[in-house]
């Protein structure tokens, strides 16, 4: 009767190895030790995953190194309309890498802490993208208008005060359903999830109207006074080259808004009717197919997203900031930054240059001592009048001093001491 301990052991070994049965094999790519809902980011044989996941990371880098690349070159940008703009474009480059890192929460697998960070992250980011394309579009729209732009400074934080209000709106939607009514963070409908990015879209369609008017009326308000002087065709030029940024800008909200009718349409009807076929069918691969459809299509978004603004947005103004402004053709008379150093003596003058002194003076070297001589004296019309031959011990006035006395001769000065003086 020993042998029934041993059966009765190996019948419970059994049991708890039927209850708890072994995890799945990792696929190619992914080693034991990862966590499977973290194997999507390494499996090998669903590529799409980790494709998504280097087109993120690389996003995530260029805004990195571009943000850095303008705070070292923020000094040497003298100009204060063209300053004006880091403010807002610095913001965007950071919220750029918020948004490329939350992608990767939309790719792993579903808890409770990731859902909320979903949810509650998604607006606000958005927002901030969005909000500081709609200040970009303030700042252009002055500088058309001729008028001063308000610093980068002032522009962050009204693109911030902006954002804050659909930050406002995703805690309260998240507080509500998990909190007071308690629903789990993962399960909610496609439509509330729509309807609390309303504001955000709002934000996108805004920013969109504000380019599109810069870009087609910005050039009316300077058109009267053109072709003027110089200063105006200057300014002609300056508010061209606004033009130019609100072009960009005009470009990527309109990126933007055919992105966000894209993915919402897909989000709301077709991954729907989606879920409701594979709900249909009995076989296992349903709710794979639902799952592999519901998530990573909103991280597919977000990457995207991301990569328009950097290109279509994000690039372009921070070329335009960091371009040095043509030099202007007129001369500033007062601009003492550039002087040309004195001749030295000895040097021969150009031919253009002007002598420091007249080259018809009254009296030359030679005329003097002719002068002297014959006691005339030459006028500087070739005229000829008589005079004194002076004598070096004599007071001898100057053609100006006898003109000014009236031709008479003058006297002496009281300290005049007779010395030769040439």
């Amino acid at each position: 009767m020993a042998v029934s301990p041993i059966i009765i052991c190996l019948l419970s070994l059994i049991g708890y190895g039927s209850s708890h049965p072994s995890p799945p094999p990792p696929p190619r790519g992914c080693s034991q030790d990862v966590d499977p809902p973290y194997r999507v980011l390494c499996d090998l044989e669903a590529v799409w995953g980790v494709v998504l996941e280097a087109v993120a990371c690389s996003g995530g880098l260029s805004s990195l190194v571009l943000a850095v690349l303008l705070l070292v070159k923020m000094r040497s940008i003298c100009d204060p309309a063209r300053r004006s703009g880091l403010g807002p474009l610095l913001l965007l480059l950071g919220t750029l890498l918020g948004l490329f890192s939350i992608s990767l929460a939309f790719l792993v697998g579903k808890n409770q802490a990731l859902c909320v960070v979903r949810r509650a992250f998604w607006g606000p980011l958005f927002a901030l993208c969005f909000s500081s394309l709609l200040v970009q579009g303030v700042r252009l729209r002055r500088l058309v208008a001729g008028k001063t732009s308000p610093s980068g400074s002032s522009l962050a934080a009204l693109g911030l005060a902006l954002a804050l209000v659909q930050g406002i709106i995703s805690a309260e939607w998240v507080l509500l359903t998990v909190v007071r009514e308690g629903h789990p963070a993962c399960e909610y409908p496609p439509l509330d999830f729509a309807l609390t990015c309303s504001y955000t879209l709002g934000l996108l369609l805004i920013a969109m109207g504000l380019s599109l008017g810069v870009v087609l009326c910005g050039g009316e308000l300077g058109g009267e006074g053109a072709g003027g002087n110089e200063e105006d065709r200057e300014g002609e030029s300056e508010k061209r080259r606004w033009k130019c940024n609100a072009v960009w800008l005009f470009l990527s909200s309109l990126a933007s808004a055919l992105l966000w009718v894209a993915w919402l349409g897909f989000y709301l009807y077709g991954s729907q009717a989606l879920r409701l076929k594979n709900k249909g069918d009995r076989s296992g691969g349903g709710k794979k197919d639902a799952k592999v459809l519901d998530e990573p299509a909103l991280a597919v978004a977000l990457v995207i997203q991301g990569w328009i603004l950097l290109l279509f947005h994000a690039i372009p103004e921070a070329h335009l900031c960091l371009r040095k402004p043509p030099q202007s053709n007129t001369q500033d008379f007062f601009d003492t930054s550039h002087t040309s150093p004195p001749p030295h003596f000895g040097d021969e003058l150009p031919a253009h240059s002007h002598r420091p002194f007249p080259e018809n003076q009254a009296f030359s070297m030679e005329e003097h001592g002719a002068t002297l001589r014959t006691g005339t004296y030459h006028s500087s019309q070739g005229s000829v009048r008589p005079g004194i031959a002076f004598r070096g011990h004599v007071y001898q006035p100057t053609e100006m001093a006898l003109v000014m006395n009236g031709g008479t001769m003058p006297t002496a000065p009281v300290n005049y001491t007779g010395r030769r003086l040439w």
